[in-house]
């Protein structure tokens, strides 16, 4: 069965996103996926080019055949977004998103183990090239690295706990699988925290998901050249799914603007999906919409 990604607050960021009608123009869509986002512009703007960046392979054929038939309107790239906006010129696009969360495709789909409800190769790798894999992080970081990575990115309070008991469990045999590190984690917590309001696992595999991908190391890097590219009165907007990428992306904006007061922060509170949305794709609960445009 093949699921497809719903597009977050997609009213919010095409209302928010402006695009020029007046002349051919230019969209970057730095997480482009299944290409949700990415739809919806095409076909609201007819004069728009949109720029499809994604490091997956694998999810970004699924967006390939998707705009098959726009033409040369879509342009894929598979490429890390902050190493590709580092090399783009600037002042050369007129709008640029950000959807910072996980596909669907990666949890129901991929085969990585990005689920710790499935028996999968636990891997997480979004560039299958690279070395580090959520199996390498598990078996092969020192005790107190595994503890920190757990904590700094899953803000999880039985880090220590978990990474003690997953060194104990991986001198007996390598952990491989998505379920196999699930039912460590499970085991190793107190009782009542195995019938929280979330799998206790959950924030061990956010983690290491993180750590993988070096997620959060990149949006810095990505906004500042975002702005560099992006002309005057453009907007930049970044859809968030957890408190450590909103925080890094408020306070870069916050900075910017009291430093060099060369954006307008238009979105003073983060725009949060509507309850309707809420019920109808869960997964939305927790995003939050920023935007900002070049003075």
């Amino acid at each position: 069965m093949e699921f497809l990604h719903y597009p977050v607050m997609h009213q919010e960021v095409l209302d928010n996103l402006t695009i020029p009608k007046e002349r051919d123009a230019v969209m970057i869509d730095c997480t482009t996926g299944e290409g949700g986002h990415t739809k919806l512009f095409l076909d609201t703007y007819p004069n728009l080019k949109v720029i499809g960046i994604d490091r997956d392979k694998e999810i970004q054929k699924k967006a390939i055949e998707r705009f098959k038939d726009y033409g040369d309107r879509f342009t894929p790239v598979n490429s890390w977004f902050n190493d590709y906006l580092s090399e783009r010129e600037s002042e050369s696009a007129d709008a640029i998103l950000f959807d910072l969360g996980i596909s669907i495709f990666h949890y129901e789909e991929s085969m990585r183990g990005f689920s710790f409800r499935k028996e999968e190769k636990l891997d997480m790798r979004l560039d299958e090239s690279q070395r580090l894999s959520a199996e390498t992080i598990v078996n092969e970081y020192p005790e107190e690295a595994l503890s920190d990575v757990i904590y700094k990115y899953g803000e999880e309070r039985y880090s220590r706990r978990i990474a003690r008991t997953i060194v104990e469990k991986r001198r007996e045999k390598r952990i491989e699988t998505s379920k196999e590190l699930a039912d460590i984690i499970y085991g190793c917590v107190p009782r009542e925290y195995r019938y929280g309001r979330i799998h206790p696992a959950t924030r061990t595999f956010q983690a290491l998901r993180i750590e993988v991908n070096k997620e959060l190391d990149r949006i810095s890097p990505a906004l500042e050249n975002a702005l560099r590219v992006l002309n005057k009165g453009g907007r930049v907007a970044v859809i968030t799914f957890h408190s450590l990428e909103d925080r890094i992306v408020k306070w870069y904006f916050k900075d910017r603007y009291e430093k060099y007061g060369d954006i307008s922060i238009l979105t003073k509170k983060p725009i949060v999906p509507t309850d309707k949305e809420c019920d109808e794709n869960p997964p939305s609960r927790s995003a939050k919409l920023r935007v900002v445009e070049k003075k």
